[in-house]
């Protein structure tokens, strides 16, 4: 059987620091699930529209290399639905996902599930953030 591993992220143009979290994830299982954020997640949480819409964002997300399977979050924020569909053996999370991780650990609690929470190392944090193209 599978282990599958979920990553979530609105991944606004795809870069190294991407692929990096994507390999990191991909060494925790056999299978890589990849939710990416829809354009709403993005205005709640980053206040800015993503340059790239959600259904191109997915697209690109899907042409990387170790993706196994991806889709696109719930509209509800903390609903956490793709969860349950995905069924993950462990989730991981980039460096600085600290908020989604609370929310998570909360959500997980909740619902009695008991997967693993892996935070990831950054990939020269300094030269790959996205923040740093805008």
């Amino acid at each position: 059987m599978k282990k599958r591993v979920v990553v979530f992220g609105i991944f606004d143009g795809i870069h190294e620091g991407h692929r990096s979290l994507f390999l990191q994830a991909k060494e925790y299982g056999d299978e890589l699930a990849v939710i990416v954020g829809r354009d709403s997640a993005s205005l709640r949480l980053k206040e800015k529209k993503p340059k790239h819409g959600e259904e191109e964002r997915l697209r690109l997300v899907l042409q990387e290399e170790g993706v196994d399977v991806a889709i696109l979050g719930d509209e509800e924020q903390s609903s956490y639905q793709m969860l349950k569909d995905l069924n993950p053996d462990v989730i991981c999370l980039g460096y600085d996902q600290n908020a989604l991780r609370q929310d998570l650990d909360a959500s997980l609690v909740k619902e009695g599930r008991k997967i693993p929470l892996i935070m990831l190392n950054p990939h020269k944090e300094h030269e790959h953030h996205n923040s740093l193209y805008q």
